[in-house]
């Protein structure tokens, strides 16, 4: 196989306009103008289409119909330093006409529009399990499509994938008597757990239950309640106050549990976020026995606990979901990701018999919660082939095994200047800490750190302030997890600390 690339000294075809003798922007300024104009059809030529995505996008995004020549510059297409694409997560400015385009994968790979190839340490966002290209899911999402391409399941309807599906996942689940309720990802699934657990008290007499505790560094998403849940410095900020009731408390500390607990008055808790181990955050594994202890102090104060399995769940941590590894049995497991090792978008929430009963009981209350694509069929197919894919490679088990690989081998790492641990121990997930005294001189040592390594050829993030992402997929040979170490240091070497940010 070829050694690793460079990403972004990559050769760029000069637009039609450069070509031409003119800048993007002149050219826009040209055709702005009216220089160019047939009825209401004008031609908007824009480098960053072509430098960007190349000349298939380009040609689509030649003609601009506007009704009034006026608005010829509405849109970010009238920028040369702009796409239409509004990246998640990102600051635009910097972004837009520097995008790092991902064109195909295999395996544990992926490769840019270059044919340059990387090595995909995050399995994209922690979701991407079983590799890329599998031919078995992709199969699986064809048939599916030509048989009943998509329906939805409100009231009383429902589809054979979906059904199965919902059976299957509960079945792995820590208490297989539970019900699952579909939505299309993580966010969806927590503001649905958020939802359902208010709604569950009223429904069972204590309407005064409405208080939701997150933890410092945690991640729950970032719809409504997600948002308000936020433990990553950051998240919540610039919104305004979106839910009340929500409290925080440090992610490491069953006596600050108890303390918040107290200080409010149990019988005002609804329910704990808890991710058993915290992923964007910083990949932050619990303590010992502090699960157990928090399942057990939210339990006696008559709350919920929920796990947000989200980046746990479906093998990652050695088990379907790190609720059954640590003996948790949750009252709502939130779920996605994994499920279709990103295929297609899907989420949802596993309720315990204790949640689910007052709901499904004779003449029960209808729950006025659900999303367009809830129980997608096509999506179910996706999901189902790629369980049969975890299942039968036995990838829980692998992560077992991978678990203490990834151990001793971010431990290797640790002799180089920029690195000064690493945090890991449970299941295949990990990060790189960089060194304090590094971070303390160059603030923006992460991201710059991040690029440095992809450069390299190797894909991580920037997460938790202070730290790199390991979390390839499950199907890693150990010869390509050799190489991924290699390759983490190839780019630790190549940056340089600037002082001060």
């Amino acid at each position: 196989m070829p050694g690793p690339s460079q990403a972004t000294d990559r050769h760029r075809a000069e637009s039609p306009g450069r070509r031409r003798g003119r800048s993007a922007a002149e050219y826009g300024a040209y055709c702005n103008a009216g220089q160019v104009r047939c009825a209401t059809e004008r031609v908007i030529v824009v480098d960053a289409v072509h430098d960007v995505f190349g000349e298939r996008a380009l040609d689509a995004a030649k003609t601009v119909r506007l009704d009034d020549p006026k608005d010829a510059n509405m849109g970010p297409l009238a920028s040369s330093s702009m796409s239409s694409l509004w990246h998640p997560f990102a600051s635009m400015g910097a972004v837009a006409g520097n995008e790092f385009v991902v064109d195909r994968g295999e395996g544990v790979w992926v490769y840019d529009t270059d044919g340059n190839r990387y090595l995909d340490a995050t399995a994209s966002l922690w979701y991407c399990q079983v590799g890329h290209g599998r031919a078995a899911i992709v199969d699986a999402i064809a048939t599916q499509a030509r048989r009943l391409d998509a329906y939805h399941t409100f009231g009383d309807f429902s589809n054979p994938p979906i059904a199965e599906l919902a059976a299957r996942i509960a079945r792995y689940s820590p208490n297989p008597a539970s019900a699952v309720f579909f939505t299309s990802g993580g966010s969806d699934s927590v503001d649905t757990a958020a939802k359902m657990a208010r709604r569950y008290f009223q429904l069972t007499g204590e309407p005064e239950r409405t208080v939701l505790i997150t933890r410092d560094w945690a991640y729950h998403g970032m719809h409504g309640f997600g948002t308000s849940l936020a433990g990553i410095p950051g998240n919540a900020d610039g919104y305004g106050d979106l839910f009340p009731d929500v409290i925080k408390v440090p992610f490491d500390s069953t006596d600050a549990l108890v303390t918040a607990i107290e200080k409010l008055g149990s019988a005002r808790i609804a329910g704990l976020f808890c991710e058993p181990v915290i992923g964007a955050g910083g990949v932050r594994p619990a303590p010992d026995g502090y699960l157990k202890h928090a399942r057990k102090i939210i339990e006696d104060a008559g709350a919920l606990f929920i796990a947000d399995e989200v980046i746990t769940g479906f093998c990652r941590t050695g088990d379907w979901f790190a609720s059954n590894r640590f003996s948790l049995e949750p009252d709502l497991i939130t779920f996605a990701k994994g499920v279709t090792s990103g295929y297609l978008p899907m989420g949802g929430v596993i309720a315990a018999p204790r949640v689910a009963d007052p709901f499904f009981a004779s003449g029960g209350p209808m729950f006025r919660h659900g999303y367009t694509y809830s129980g997608h069929p096509t999506v179910a197919a996706a999901a189902l082939a790629n369980l049969d894919i975890l299942e039968g490679e036995g990838l829980a088990q692998r992560a077992l095994q991978l678990e203490a690989v990834l151990v001793e081998g971010l431990e290797t790492l640790t002799d180089h200047p920029l690195v000064g641990g690493h945090r890991s121990g449970v299941g295949f997930l990990g990060a790189v800490v960089l060194a304090p005294d590094a971070l303390g001189a160059d603030p923006d040592l992460p991201a710059k750190a991040s690029q440095a390594v992809r450069r390299a050829g190797l894909i991580s993030r920037a997460i938790g302030g202070d730290a790199l992402q390991v979390s390839p997929p499950l199907s890693i040979t150990d010869a390509e997890f050799d190489q991924l170490l290699a390759l983490m240091r190839t780019g630790l070497d190549q940056v340089r600390v600037t002082g001060n940010g």
